[in-house]
């Protein structure tokens, strides 16, 4: 996944109302006080839905997802390019815009030396929460997951006491038996409690794992959720808009909100029958009206 880094003070200069033009959608569907006042906990983008657009023009991007009412945003992992003063350009445009960068998604190499540095201050200026492992490159076997989970106990210790915090993130493979076990119920039992568990749902149930079962079974730690959905339908997938696809949200958000300790919801999609900014504001849509029902 890459996207090009946004120039240092030289942000694209296309508005978000040329960006509207030709999304007349995005200047219609902004939320209202009323919207957000019946959502408490709040729900943003993983920007890698969009991440065709943000790599074109990252500020007219954020302003059409502030635009549809998304409250908050998750950056992945290019946003690791940024320099100091791009990532301040970034949080000014957010603070304007009164959203928030909740997390952020990273490579597993970020989390230790200098990388770790770098990504640390980028995510403070950001006013990020949580630094996440988007994904490993754990050697095989039990013993490799255990070294993941050694790294992000040791990343935890040095970002906590700046007021970050580590996550981890799963697809498929954390859910799929190895050796007897699930990768992610090592990573589970061997992190810190202080250390989230990202869930991501499509790849939880894809790989034939209960999400509802996990959340359960993890109190406290499910401090944000990834709401993509999945079919098993060979031509749909990860295709499908939320809602479409077979996992029960109304059981997630029970779950999820009385014991496990979300924070925050994350629409994520990898990509629809409709173009990547449409695809967010229907999935928004379609979400507020499962959480409200």
């Amino acid at each position: 996944m890459t996207t090009n880094p946004v120039r240092n003070n030289l942000w694209p200069r296309r508005t978000f109302l040329a960006l509207g033009a030709t999304l007349p959608w995005a200047l219609h569907f902004s939320q209202s006080p009323s919207a957000a006042a019946a959502n408490a906990i709040p729900v943003g983008l993983e920007m890698y839905s969009v991440r065709d657009a943000l790599g074109k023009d990252p500020v007219g991007t954020v302003r059409a997802i502030a635009a549809m009412g998304y409250e908050g945003l998750e950056f992945y992992a290019p946003y690791f390019a940024w320099s100091e003063t791009q990532a301040k350009d970034m949080r000014k445009l957010l603070d304007e815009l009164k959203i928030r960068c909740f997390s952020t998604h990273n490579d597993d190499g970020y989390f230790s030396g200098e990388k770790l540095q770098h990504a640390q201050q980028l995510n403070l200026i950001l006013g990020s929460k949580y630094m996440v492992m988007a994904s490993s490159h754990a050697k095989p076997g039990l013993d490799g997951w255990r070294g993941v989970a050694d790294t992000l106990n040791q990343a935890a210790e040095k970002l906590e006491p700046q007021g970050l915090k580590a996550g981890y993130h799963n697809h498929q493979p954390e859910f799929t038996l190895t050796d007897g076990a699930r990768p992610m119920e090592i990573l589970a039992k061997t992190t810190k409690p202080s250390v989230m568990l990202q869930l991501d749902v499509g790849t939880c149930i894809e790989a034939g794992a209960n999400p509802v079962a996990w959340i359960k079974a993890n109190p406290g730690r499910i401090c944000s959720m990834h709401c993509k959905d999945w079919s098993p339908e060979a031509a749909k997938k990860y295709s499908v808009l939320f809602g479409e696809g077979v996992a029960d949200w109304k059981a997630l958000f029970q779950a999820a909100e009385n014991g496990g300790g979300i924070q925050y919801y994350l629409m994520e999609q990898e990509g629809s029958r409709f173009p990547e900014l449409e695809t967010a504001q229907k999935c928004l849509q379609r979400f507020r009206a499962a959480h409200q029902g």
